[in-house]
């Protein structure tokens, strides 16, 4: 099977062994996923921070969904209000939690959606019909 793999450089290279003695062929690595998906790519890996969830390899084969680590449901609220603008003191204030955990959750976010940014983990979130705008 053939791969990119995406992320940034340090959870590239800690994921870059498993993707090898599962058998899959690394045909690019990029820091942030490429808007055009080369020719002949059976799928797109996203390396997350350490301690996030490894590939899964299901029976049908690598998908993109079983490799993508899923959104907590607190994720997931959170990322719906960064959606729509609002800014960490009103996120925190809208879920009654800290700002100091709306900073975790949206560096969290960020991470399991190989974004660099807010505003590129909402775009990505977006076309990946996890939020609508």
């Amino acid at each position: 099977m053939r791969v990119i793999l995406v992320g940034a450089g340090r959870d590239r290279d800690r994921l870059r062994p498993q993707l090898r003695d599962a058998g899959l062929t690394i045909v690019g690595e990029y820091d942030r996923e490429p808007d055009d998906r080369p020719a002949g790519i059976d799928a797109v890996i996203l390396a997350g921070p350490e301690g996030a969830a490894a590939p899964v390899l299901s029976r049908g084969g690598l998908t993109r969904d079983a490799i993508e680590e899923a959104l907590t449901p607190r994720e997931q609220d959170v990322l719906a209000l960064v959606a729509e603008g609002l800014p960490n003191k009103a996120i925190a204030a809208a879920l009654g939690i800290s700002d100091q955990t709306v900073k975790f959750h949206v560096a969290a976010i960020i991470g399991k959606l190989g974004a660099a940014n807010r505003t590129d983990a909402v775009r990505r979130a977006v076309r990946r019909g996890l939020v609508t705008l």
